[in-house]
C-alpha cells in the first residue's frame, strides 16, 4: 500500500513540476492541460484524476510555492543582526518571489476582482509569516535596548505591511490594476526599502 502510495505522491510532484514550467512561462491563461499532459506523457484522464481542473491545478502550485517561501521566512525568524536587515531581507525576499515567478502570476491578473477563497487562504498564510518575522525582529530590538519599547508589536506591523503593499509607481495604466507591470516592480521595491527606513527611524 504505501509503495502505492509514494508512487502516486511522485506523479503528484511531477505533475506540479510540469504545471509550474507552463504556468511560468506561458501563464495561466495561455497554458491547457492538455499540454500539461503531453510535458508529461500522460493522457489526460490520469491528469484529471489527480486535479480535476486547471484552476485547482494551480492552486496546488501556488500552494508548493507559497511552502517555499514561508520555509524561507521561517528560517530566518531569529537570524537578523539589526532591525534593518530583517525589513530589507522581507522586502527584497517578496521582490524576488514576484520577479522569479512573474508569468505564473498572471492568474491574479486575469482573475483580480475573483480570485478563490483558498488563494486568499494562501496570501493570508503569507502575510501571517511576514508579519510574525518582522515583529520577532522588532522584539529583540526591544530587549537589546536599541529601540524604545512598542505596545503592540503586531499591530505595528501590521499597519506597515498596509503601508509596504500600498505602495505604487505614479503610472496612469497602473491604477487600473492591483498587480504591477514587471517594468515597475524595482522602483516598487526601492520605494518600499526608502518606507521601511523612515518607519525604523521612527521607532528610535
Amino acid at each position: 500500500m504505501s509503495s502505492a502510495i509514494d508512487q502516486q505522491d511522485i506523479k503528484r510532484e511531477k505533475i506540479l513540476e510540469a504545471a509550474y514550467q507552463r504556468f511560468l512561462h506561458y501563464g495561466y491563461a495561455k497554458t491547457t492541460m492538455n499540454e500539461i499532459a503531453g510535458d508529461l506523457s500522460f493522457s489526460k484522464a490520469l491528469l484529471y484524476y489527480y486535479f480535476p481542473d486547471k484552476s485547482q491545478l494551480y492552486i496546488a502550485v501556488m500552494r508548493k510555492l507559497a511552502t517555499d517561501y514561508l520555509d524561507k521566512l521561517a528560517s530566518q525568524i531569529h537570524g537578523f543582526d539589526d532591525l534593518k536587515s530583517a525589513f530589507v531581507y522581507q522586502i527584497n525576499i517578496q521582490h524576488n518571489f514576484i520577479v522569479d515567478n512573474y508569468n505564473f502570476f498572471d492568474y491574479f491578473r486575469v482573475n483580480e476582482q475573483n480570485l478563490p477563497e483558498t488563494i486568499w487562504d494562501i496570501i493570508g498564510e503569507i502575510h501571517n509569516a511576514e508579519t510574525d518575522l518582522l515583529t520577532s525582529a522588532i522584539r529583540a530590538e526591544v530587549e537589546k535596548g536599541r529601540i524604545k519599547p512598542v505596545e503592540n508589536p503586531e499591530a505595528v506591523i501590521d499597519l506597515l505591511l498596509d503601508a509596504l503593499h500600498g505602495v505604487r509607481v505614479r503610472s496612469a495604466s497602473y491604477k487600473k490594476n492591483t498587480f504591477p507591470k514587471k517594468e515597475h516592480l524595482e522602483e516598487i521595491r526601492s520605494k518600499r526599502l526608502l518606507l521601511a527606513e523612515i518607519f525604523i527611524k521612527g521607532l528610535n
